[in-house]
């Protein structure tokens, strides 16, 4: 399988108060513009998903996460010809002050909203099987 293209590992968190979700919109000049997705970003050579999301969370919005279960895993390929294997963790709380800093803008949702953001393609089936109710569990605390 030397041909085959080694997908981009992306880790994504799924952060929630009192019953939403933290969704962000990519900037309008960066690849998929105004695209919504959950904060996160690419996994660096020598690090794990994990380790991964706490960097991102930091640069991204000043916090410092609390991971809490894994969700899902999946992957997609994109006609450019790009493909992502998308890990997704809930992050049940934080510390610092939560604050924009790479986004063109952010909204707290309730999971049955979420069809109506323009979703990256790769985030499309978890987003719709989280609406659906799927991972109720993780909005129980909070």
């Amino acid at each position: 399988m030397a041909d085959a293209v080694r997908p981009v590992r992306v880790s994504a968190g799924l952060i929630t108060r009192s019953g939403k979700l933290l969704v962000c919109q990519r900037r309008r000049d960066a690849l998929h513009a105004l695209k919504w997705e959950f904060p996160g970003g690419k996994v660096k050579t020598g690090e794990d998903e994990a380790v991964c999301l706490r960097r991102e969370l930091a640069e991204e919005l000043g916090i410092q996460a609390t991971l809490g279960e894994e969700l899902h895993r999946t992957s997609h390929s994109y006609p450019n010809g790009r493909c992502v294997a998308l890990t997704f963790f809930h992050i049940p709380a934080y510390q610092g002050t939560l604050a924009n800093k790479v986004f063109e803008t952010l909204a707290w949702v309730e999971p049955t909203q979420l069809l109506d953001y323009d979703f990256l393609e790769g985030n499309i089936a978890f987003v719709t099987n989280l609406a659906q109710g799927r991972w109720d569990h993780i909005f129980s605390t909070g």
